[in-house]
């Protein structure tokens, strides 16, 4: 049976040690809301807390997995009230003691794209659409962007998705050669749902220590990067044609 928390991520439970999130905030269309946040901050502190659990899913509801920060969210990062490190929801999956699949089976929008690539094993659908759209808005990439994409998409497609904007079906990805899986939508979570199996035939002690070697350098860099990210918002949020920007094209995905 799969329980809630806020009403906007639900969970689910196996036998052998798998945790599912699905986030399903259908009112924001899984945009980073305050419900959301908190809710994934939640389950991962609860997850982490846990010595029962071999595998994470993450995944969403219908054609949305996640699409980022809200408007209000932007606004507020741009007149300077918050910083995205405030609530580091990029951080999730990467401090996770164990591995952490991104199922995403629906559309990844610029910090909710970024979040599903700092999971361990990444999955994605050739119908859905995927962006870090930050320079749409005007301004530089922040959540560990600039350093996650390169990595994970590779050097070429990643600083083309950055300095660009543009967006890119999963079909668009599979022709460029990306060795992510991608799958037809309806197959994404069968697929994770496999994958996790696989790991929890394995000691969870294992697979902790093995995520901790894997992801030792990430975990490292990471606040430095981000530092450097904070310091090039100083620069590049809160110019006023910034602001005008997050009003005129914000929800223009899809």
């Amino acid at each position: 049976m799969a329980r809630s928390i806020n009403d906007v991520l639900f969970i689910e439970e196996t036998p052998e040690g798998i945790i599912l999130l699905r986030m399903e905030d259908r009112e924001s269309k899984n945009t980073f809301s305050e419900k959301l946040m908190k809710a994934l901050v939640q389950a991962f502190d609860e997850i982490n807390a846990s010595e029962k659990y071999k595998a994470v899913i993450l995944t969403g509801y219908d054609t949305y997995f996640s699409c980022g920060g809200t408007q209000e969210g932007m606004l507020k990062i741009q007149d300077g009230s918050v910083n995205f490190t405030d609530v580091p929801l990029y951080q999730l999956p990467l401090q996770c003691p164990i591995p952490v699949i991104s199922a995403m089976q629906g559309h990844g929008v610029g910090g909710g794209f970024v979040l599903g690539l700092f999971a361990d094993f990444i999955i994605l659908s050739r119908e859905s659409r995927y962006t870090t759209n930050f320079m749409q808005y005007g301004f530089t990439p922040g959540m560990g962007a600039t350093y996650i994409v390169p990595e994970k998409l590779g050097a070429v497609l990643g600083h083309e998705m950055l300095f660009t904007a543009k967006r890119y079906r999963g079909v668009d990805l599979e022709k460029r050669g990306l060795s992510i899986p991608i799958l037809p939508r309806t197959e994404v979570l069968t697929h994770a749902i496999d994958l996790a199996q696989n790991l929890c035939a394995k000691p969870r002690l294992s697979l902790v220590t093995l995520k901790d070697h894997l992801v030792r350098k990430h975990r490292e860099i990471i606040p430095e990067i981000t530092e450097r990210e904070v310091k090039m918002h100083d620069i590049t949020f809160h110019q006023p044609e910034v602001a005008e920007k997050i009003k005129e094209v914000y929800g223009e995905m899809a």
